[in-house]
């Protein structure tokens, strides 16, 4: 169960470069074809975010993992509990700065394409 936690580890780890950098390539491919910036930030930011979400999600993954099968101890339940709730405080403010909004607040609605 170590080496299953630490595949997801460093999957989570992946994940989150592999991200960073395929958004940072889309940013200067789209860059250098229209040369404005402006668009192009945001769309770069929210991808950046959502490969630090998956990172993220997959990170907790591994430290659960790793706590329940390994050491189910009070102590390391307590840490799992500790690093999983900065965790999700983390998933939660990226996913309010990607989306404008809380998630408990209904989309609004998008105007139609002309």
């Amino acid at each position: 169960m170590e080496i299953i936690g630490g595949v997801m580890d460093f999957a989570g780890v992946l994940v989150i470069a592999a991200g960073v950098l395929a958004a940072l390539v889309d940013f200067g491919v789209r860059y250098v074809r229209t040369r404005e910036a402006a668009g192009l930030y945001t769309l770069c930011r929210q991808s950046v975010g959502r490969a630090i979400l998956l990172g993220l999600e997959l990170l907790v993954a591994a430290d659960i993992i790793r706590t329940v099968a390994v050491s189910p101890t009070f102590q390391s339940v307590g840490v799992l509990a500790v690093i999983v709730a900065v965790r999700t405080f983390l998933s939660f403010s990226l996913q309010v700065e990607l989306e404008g909004r809380l998630p408990w607040r209904a989309e609004p609605p998008r105007e139609p394409s002309r």
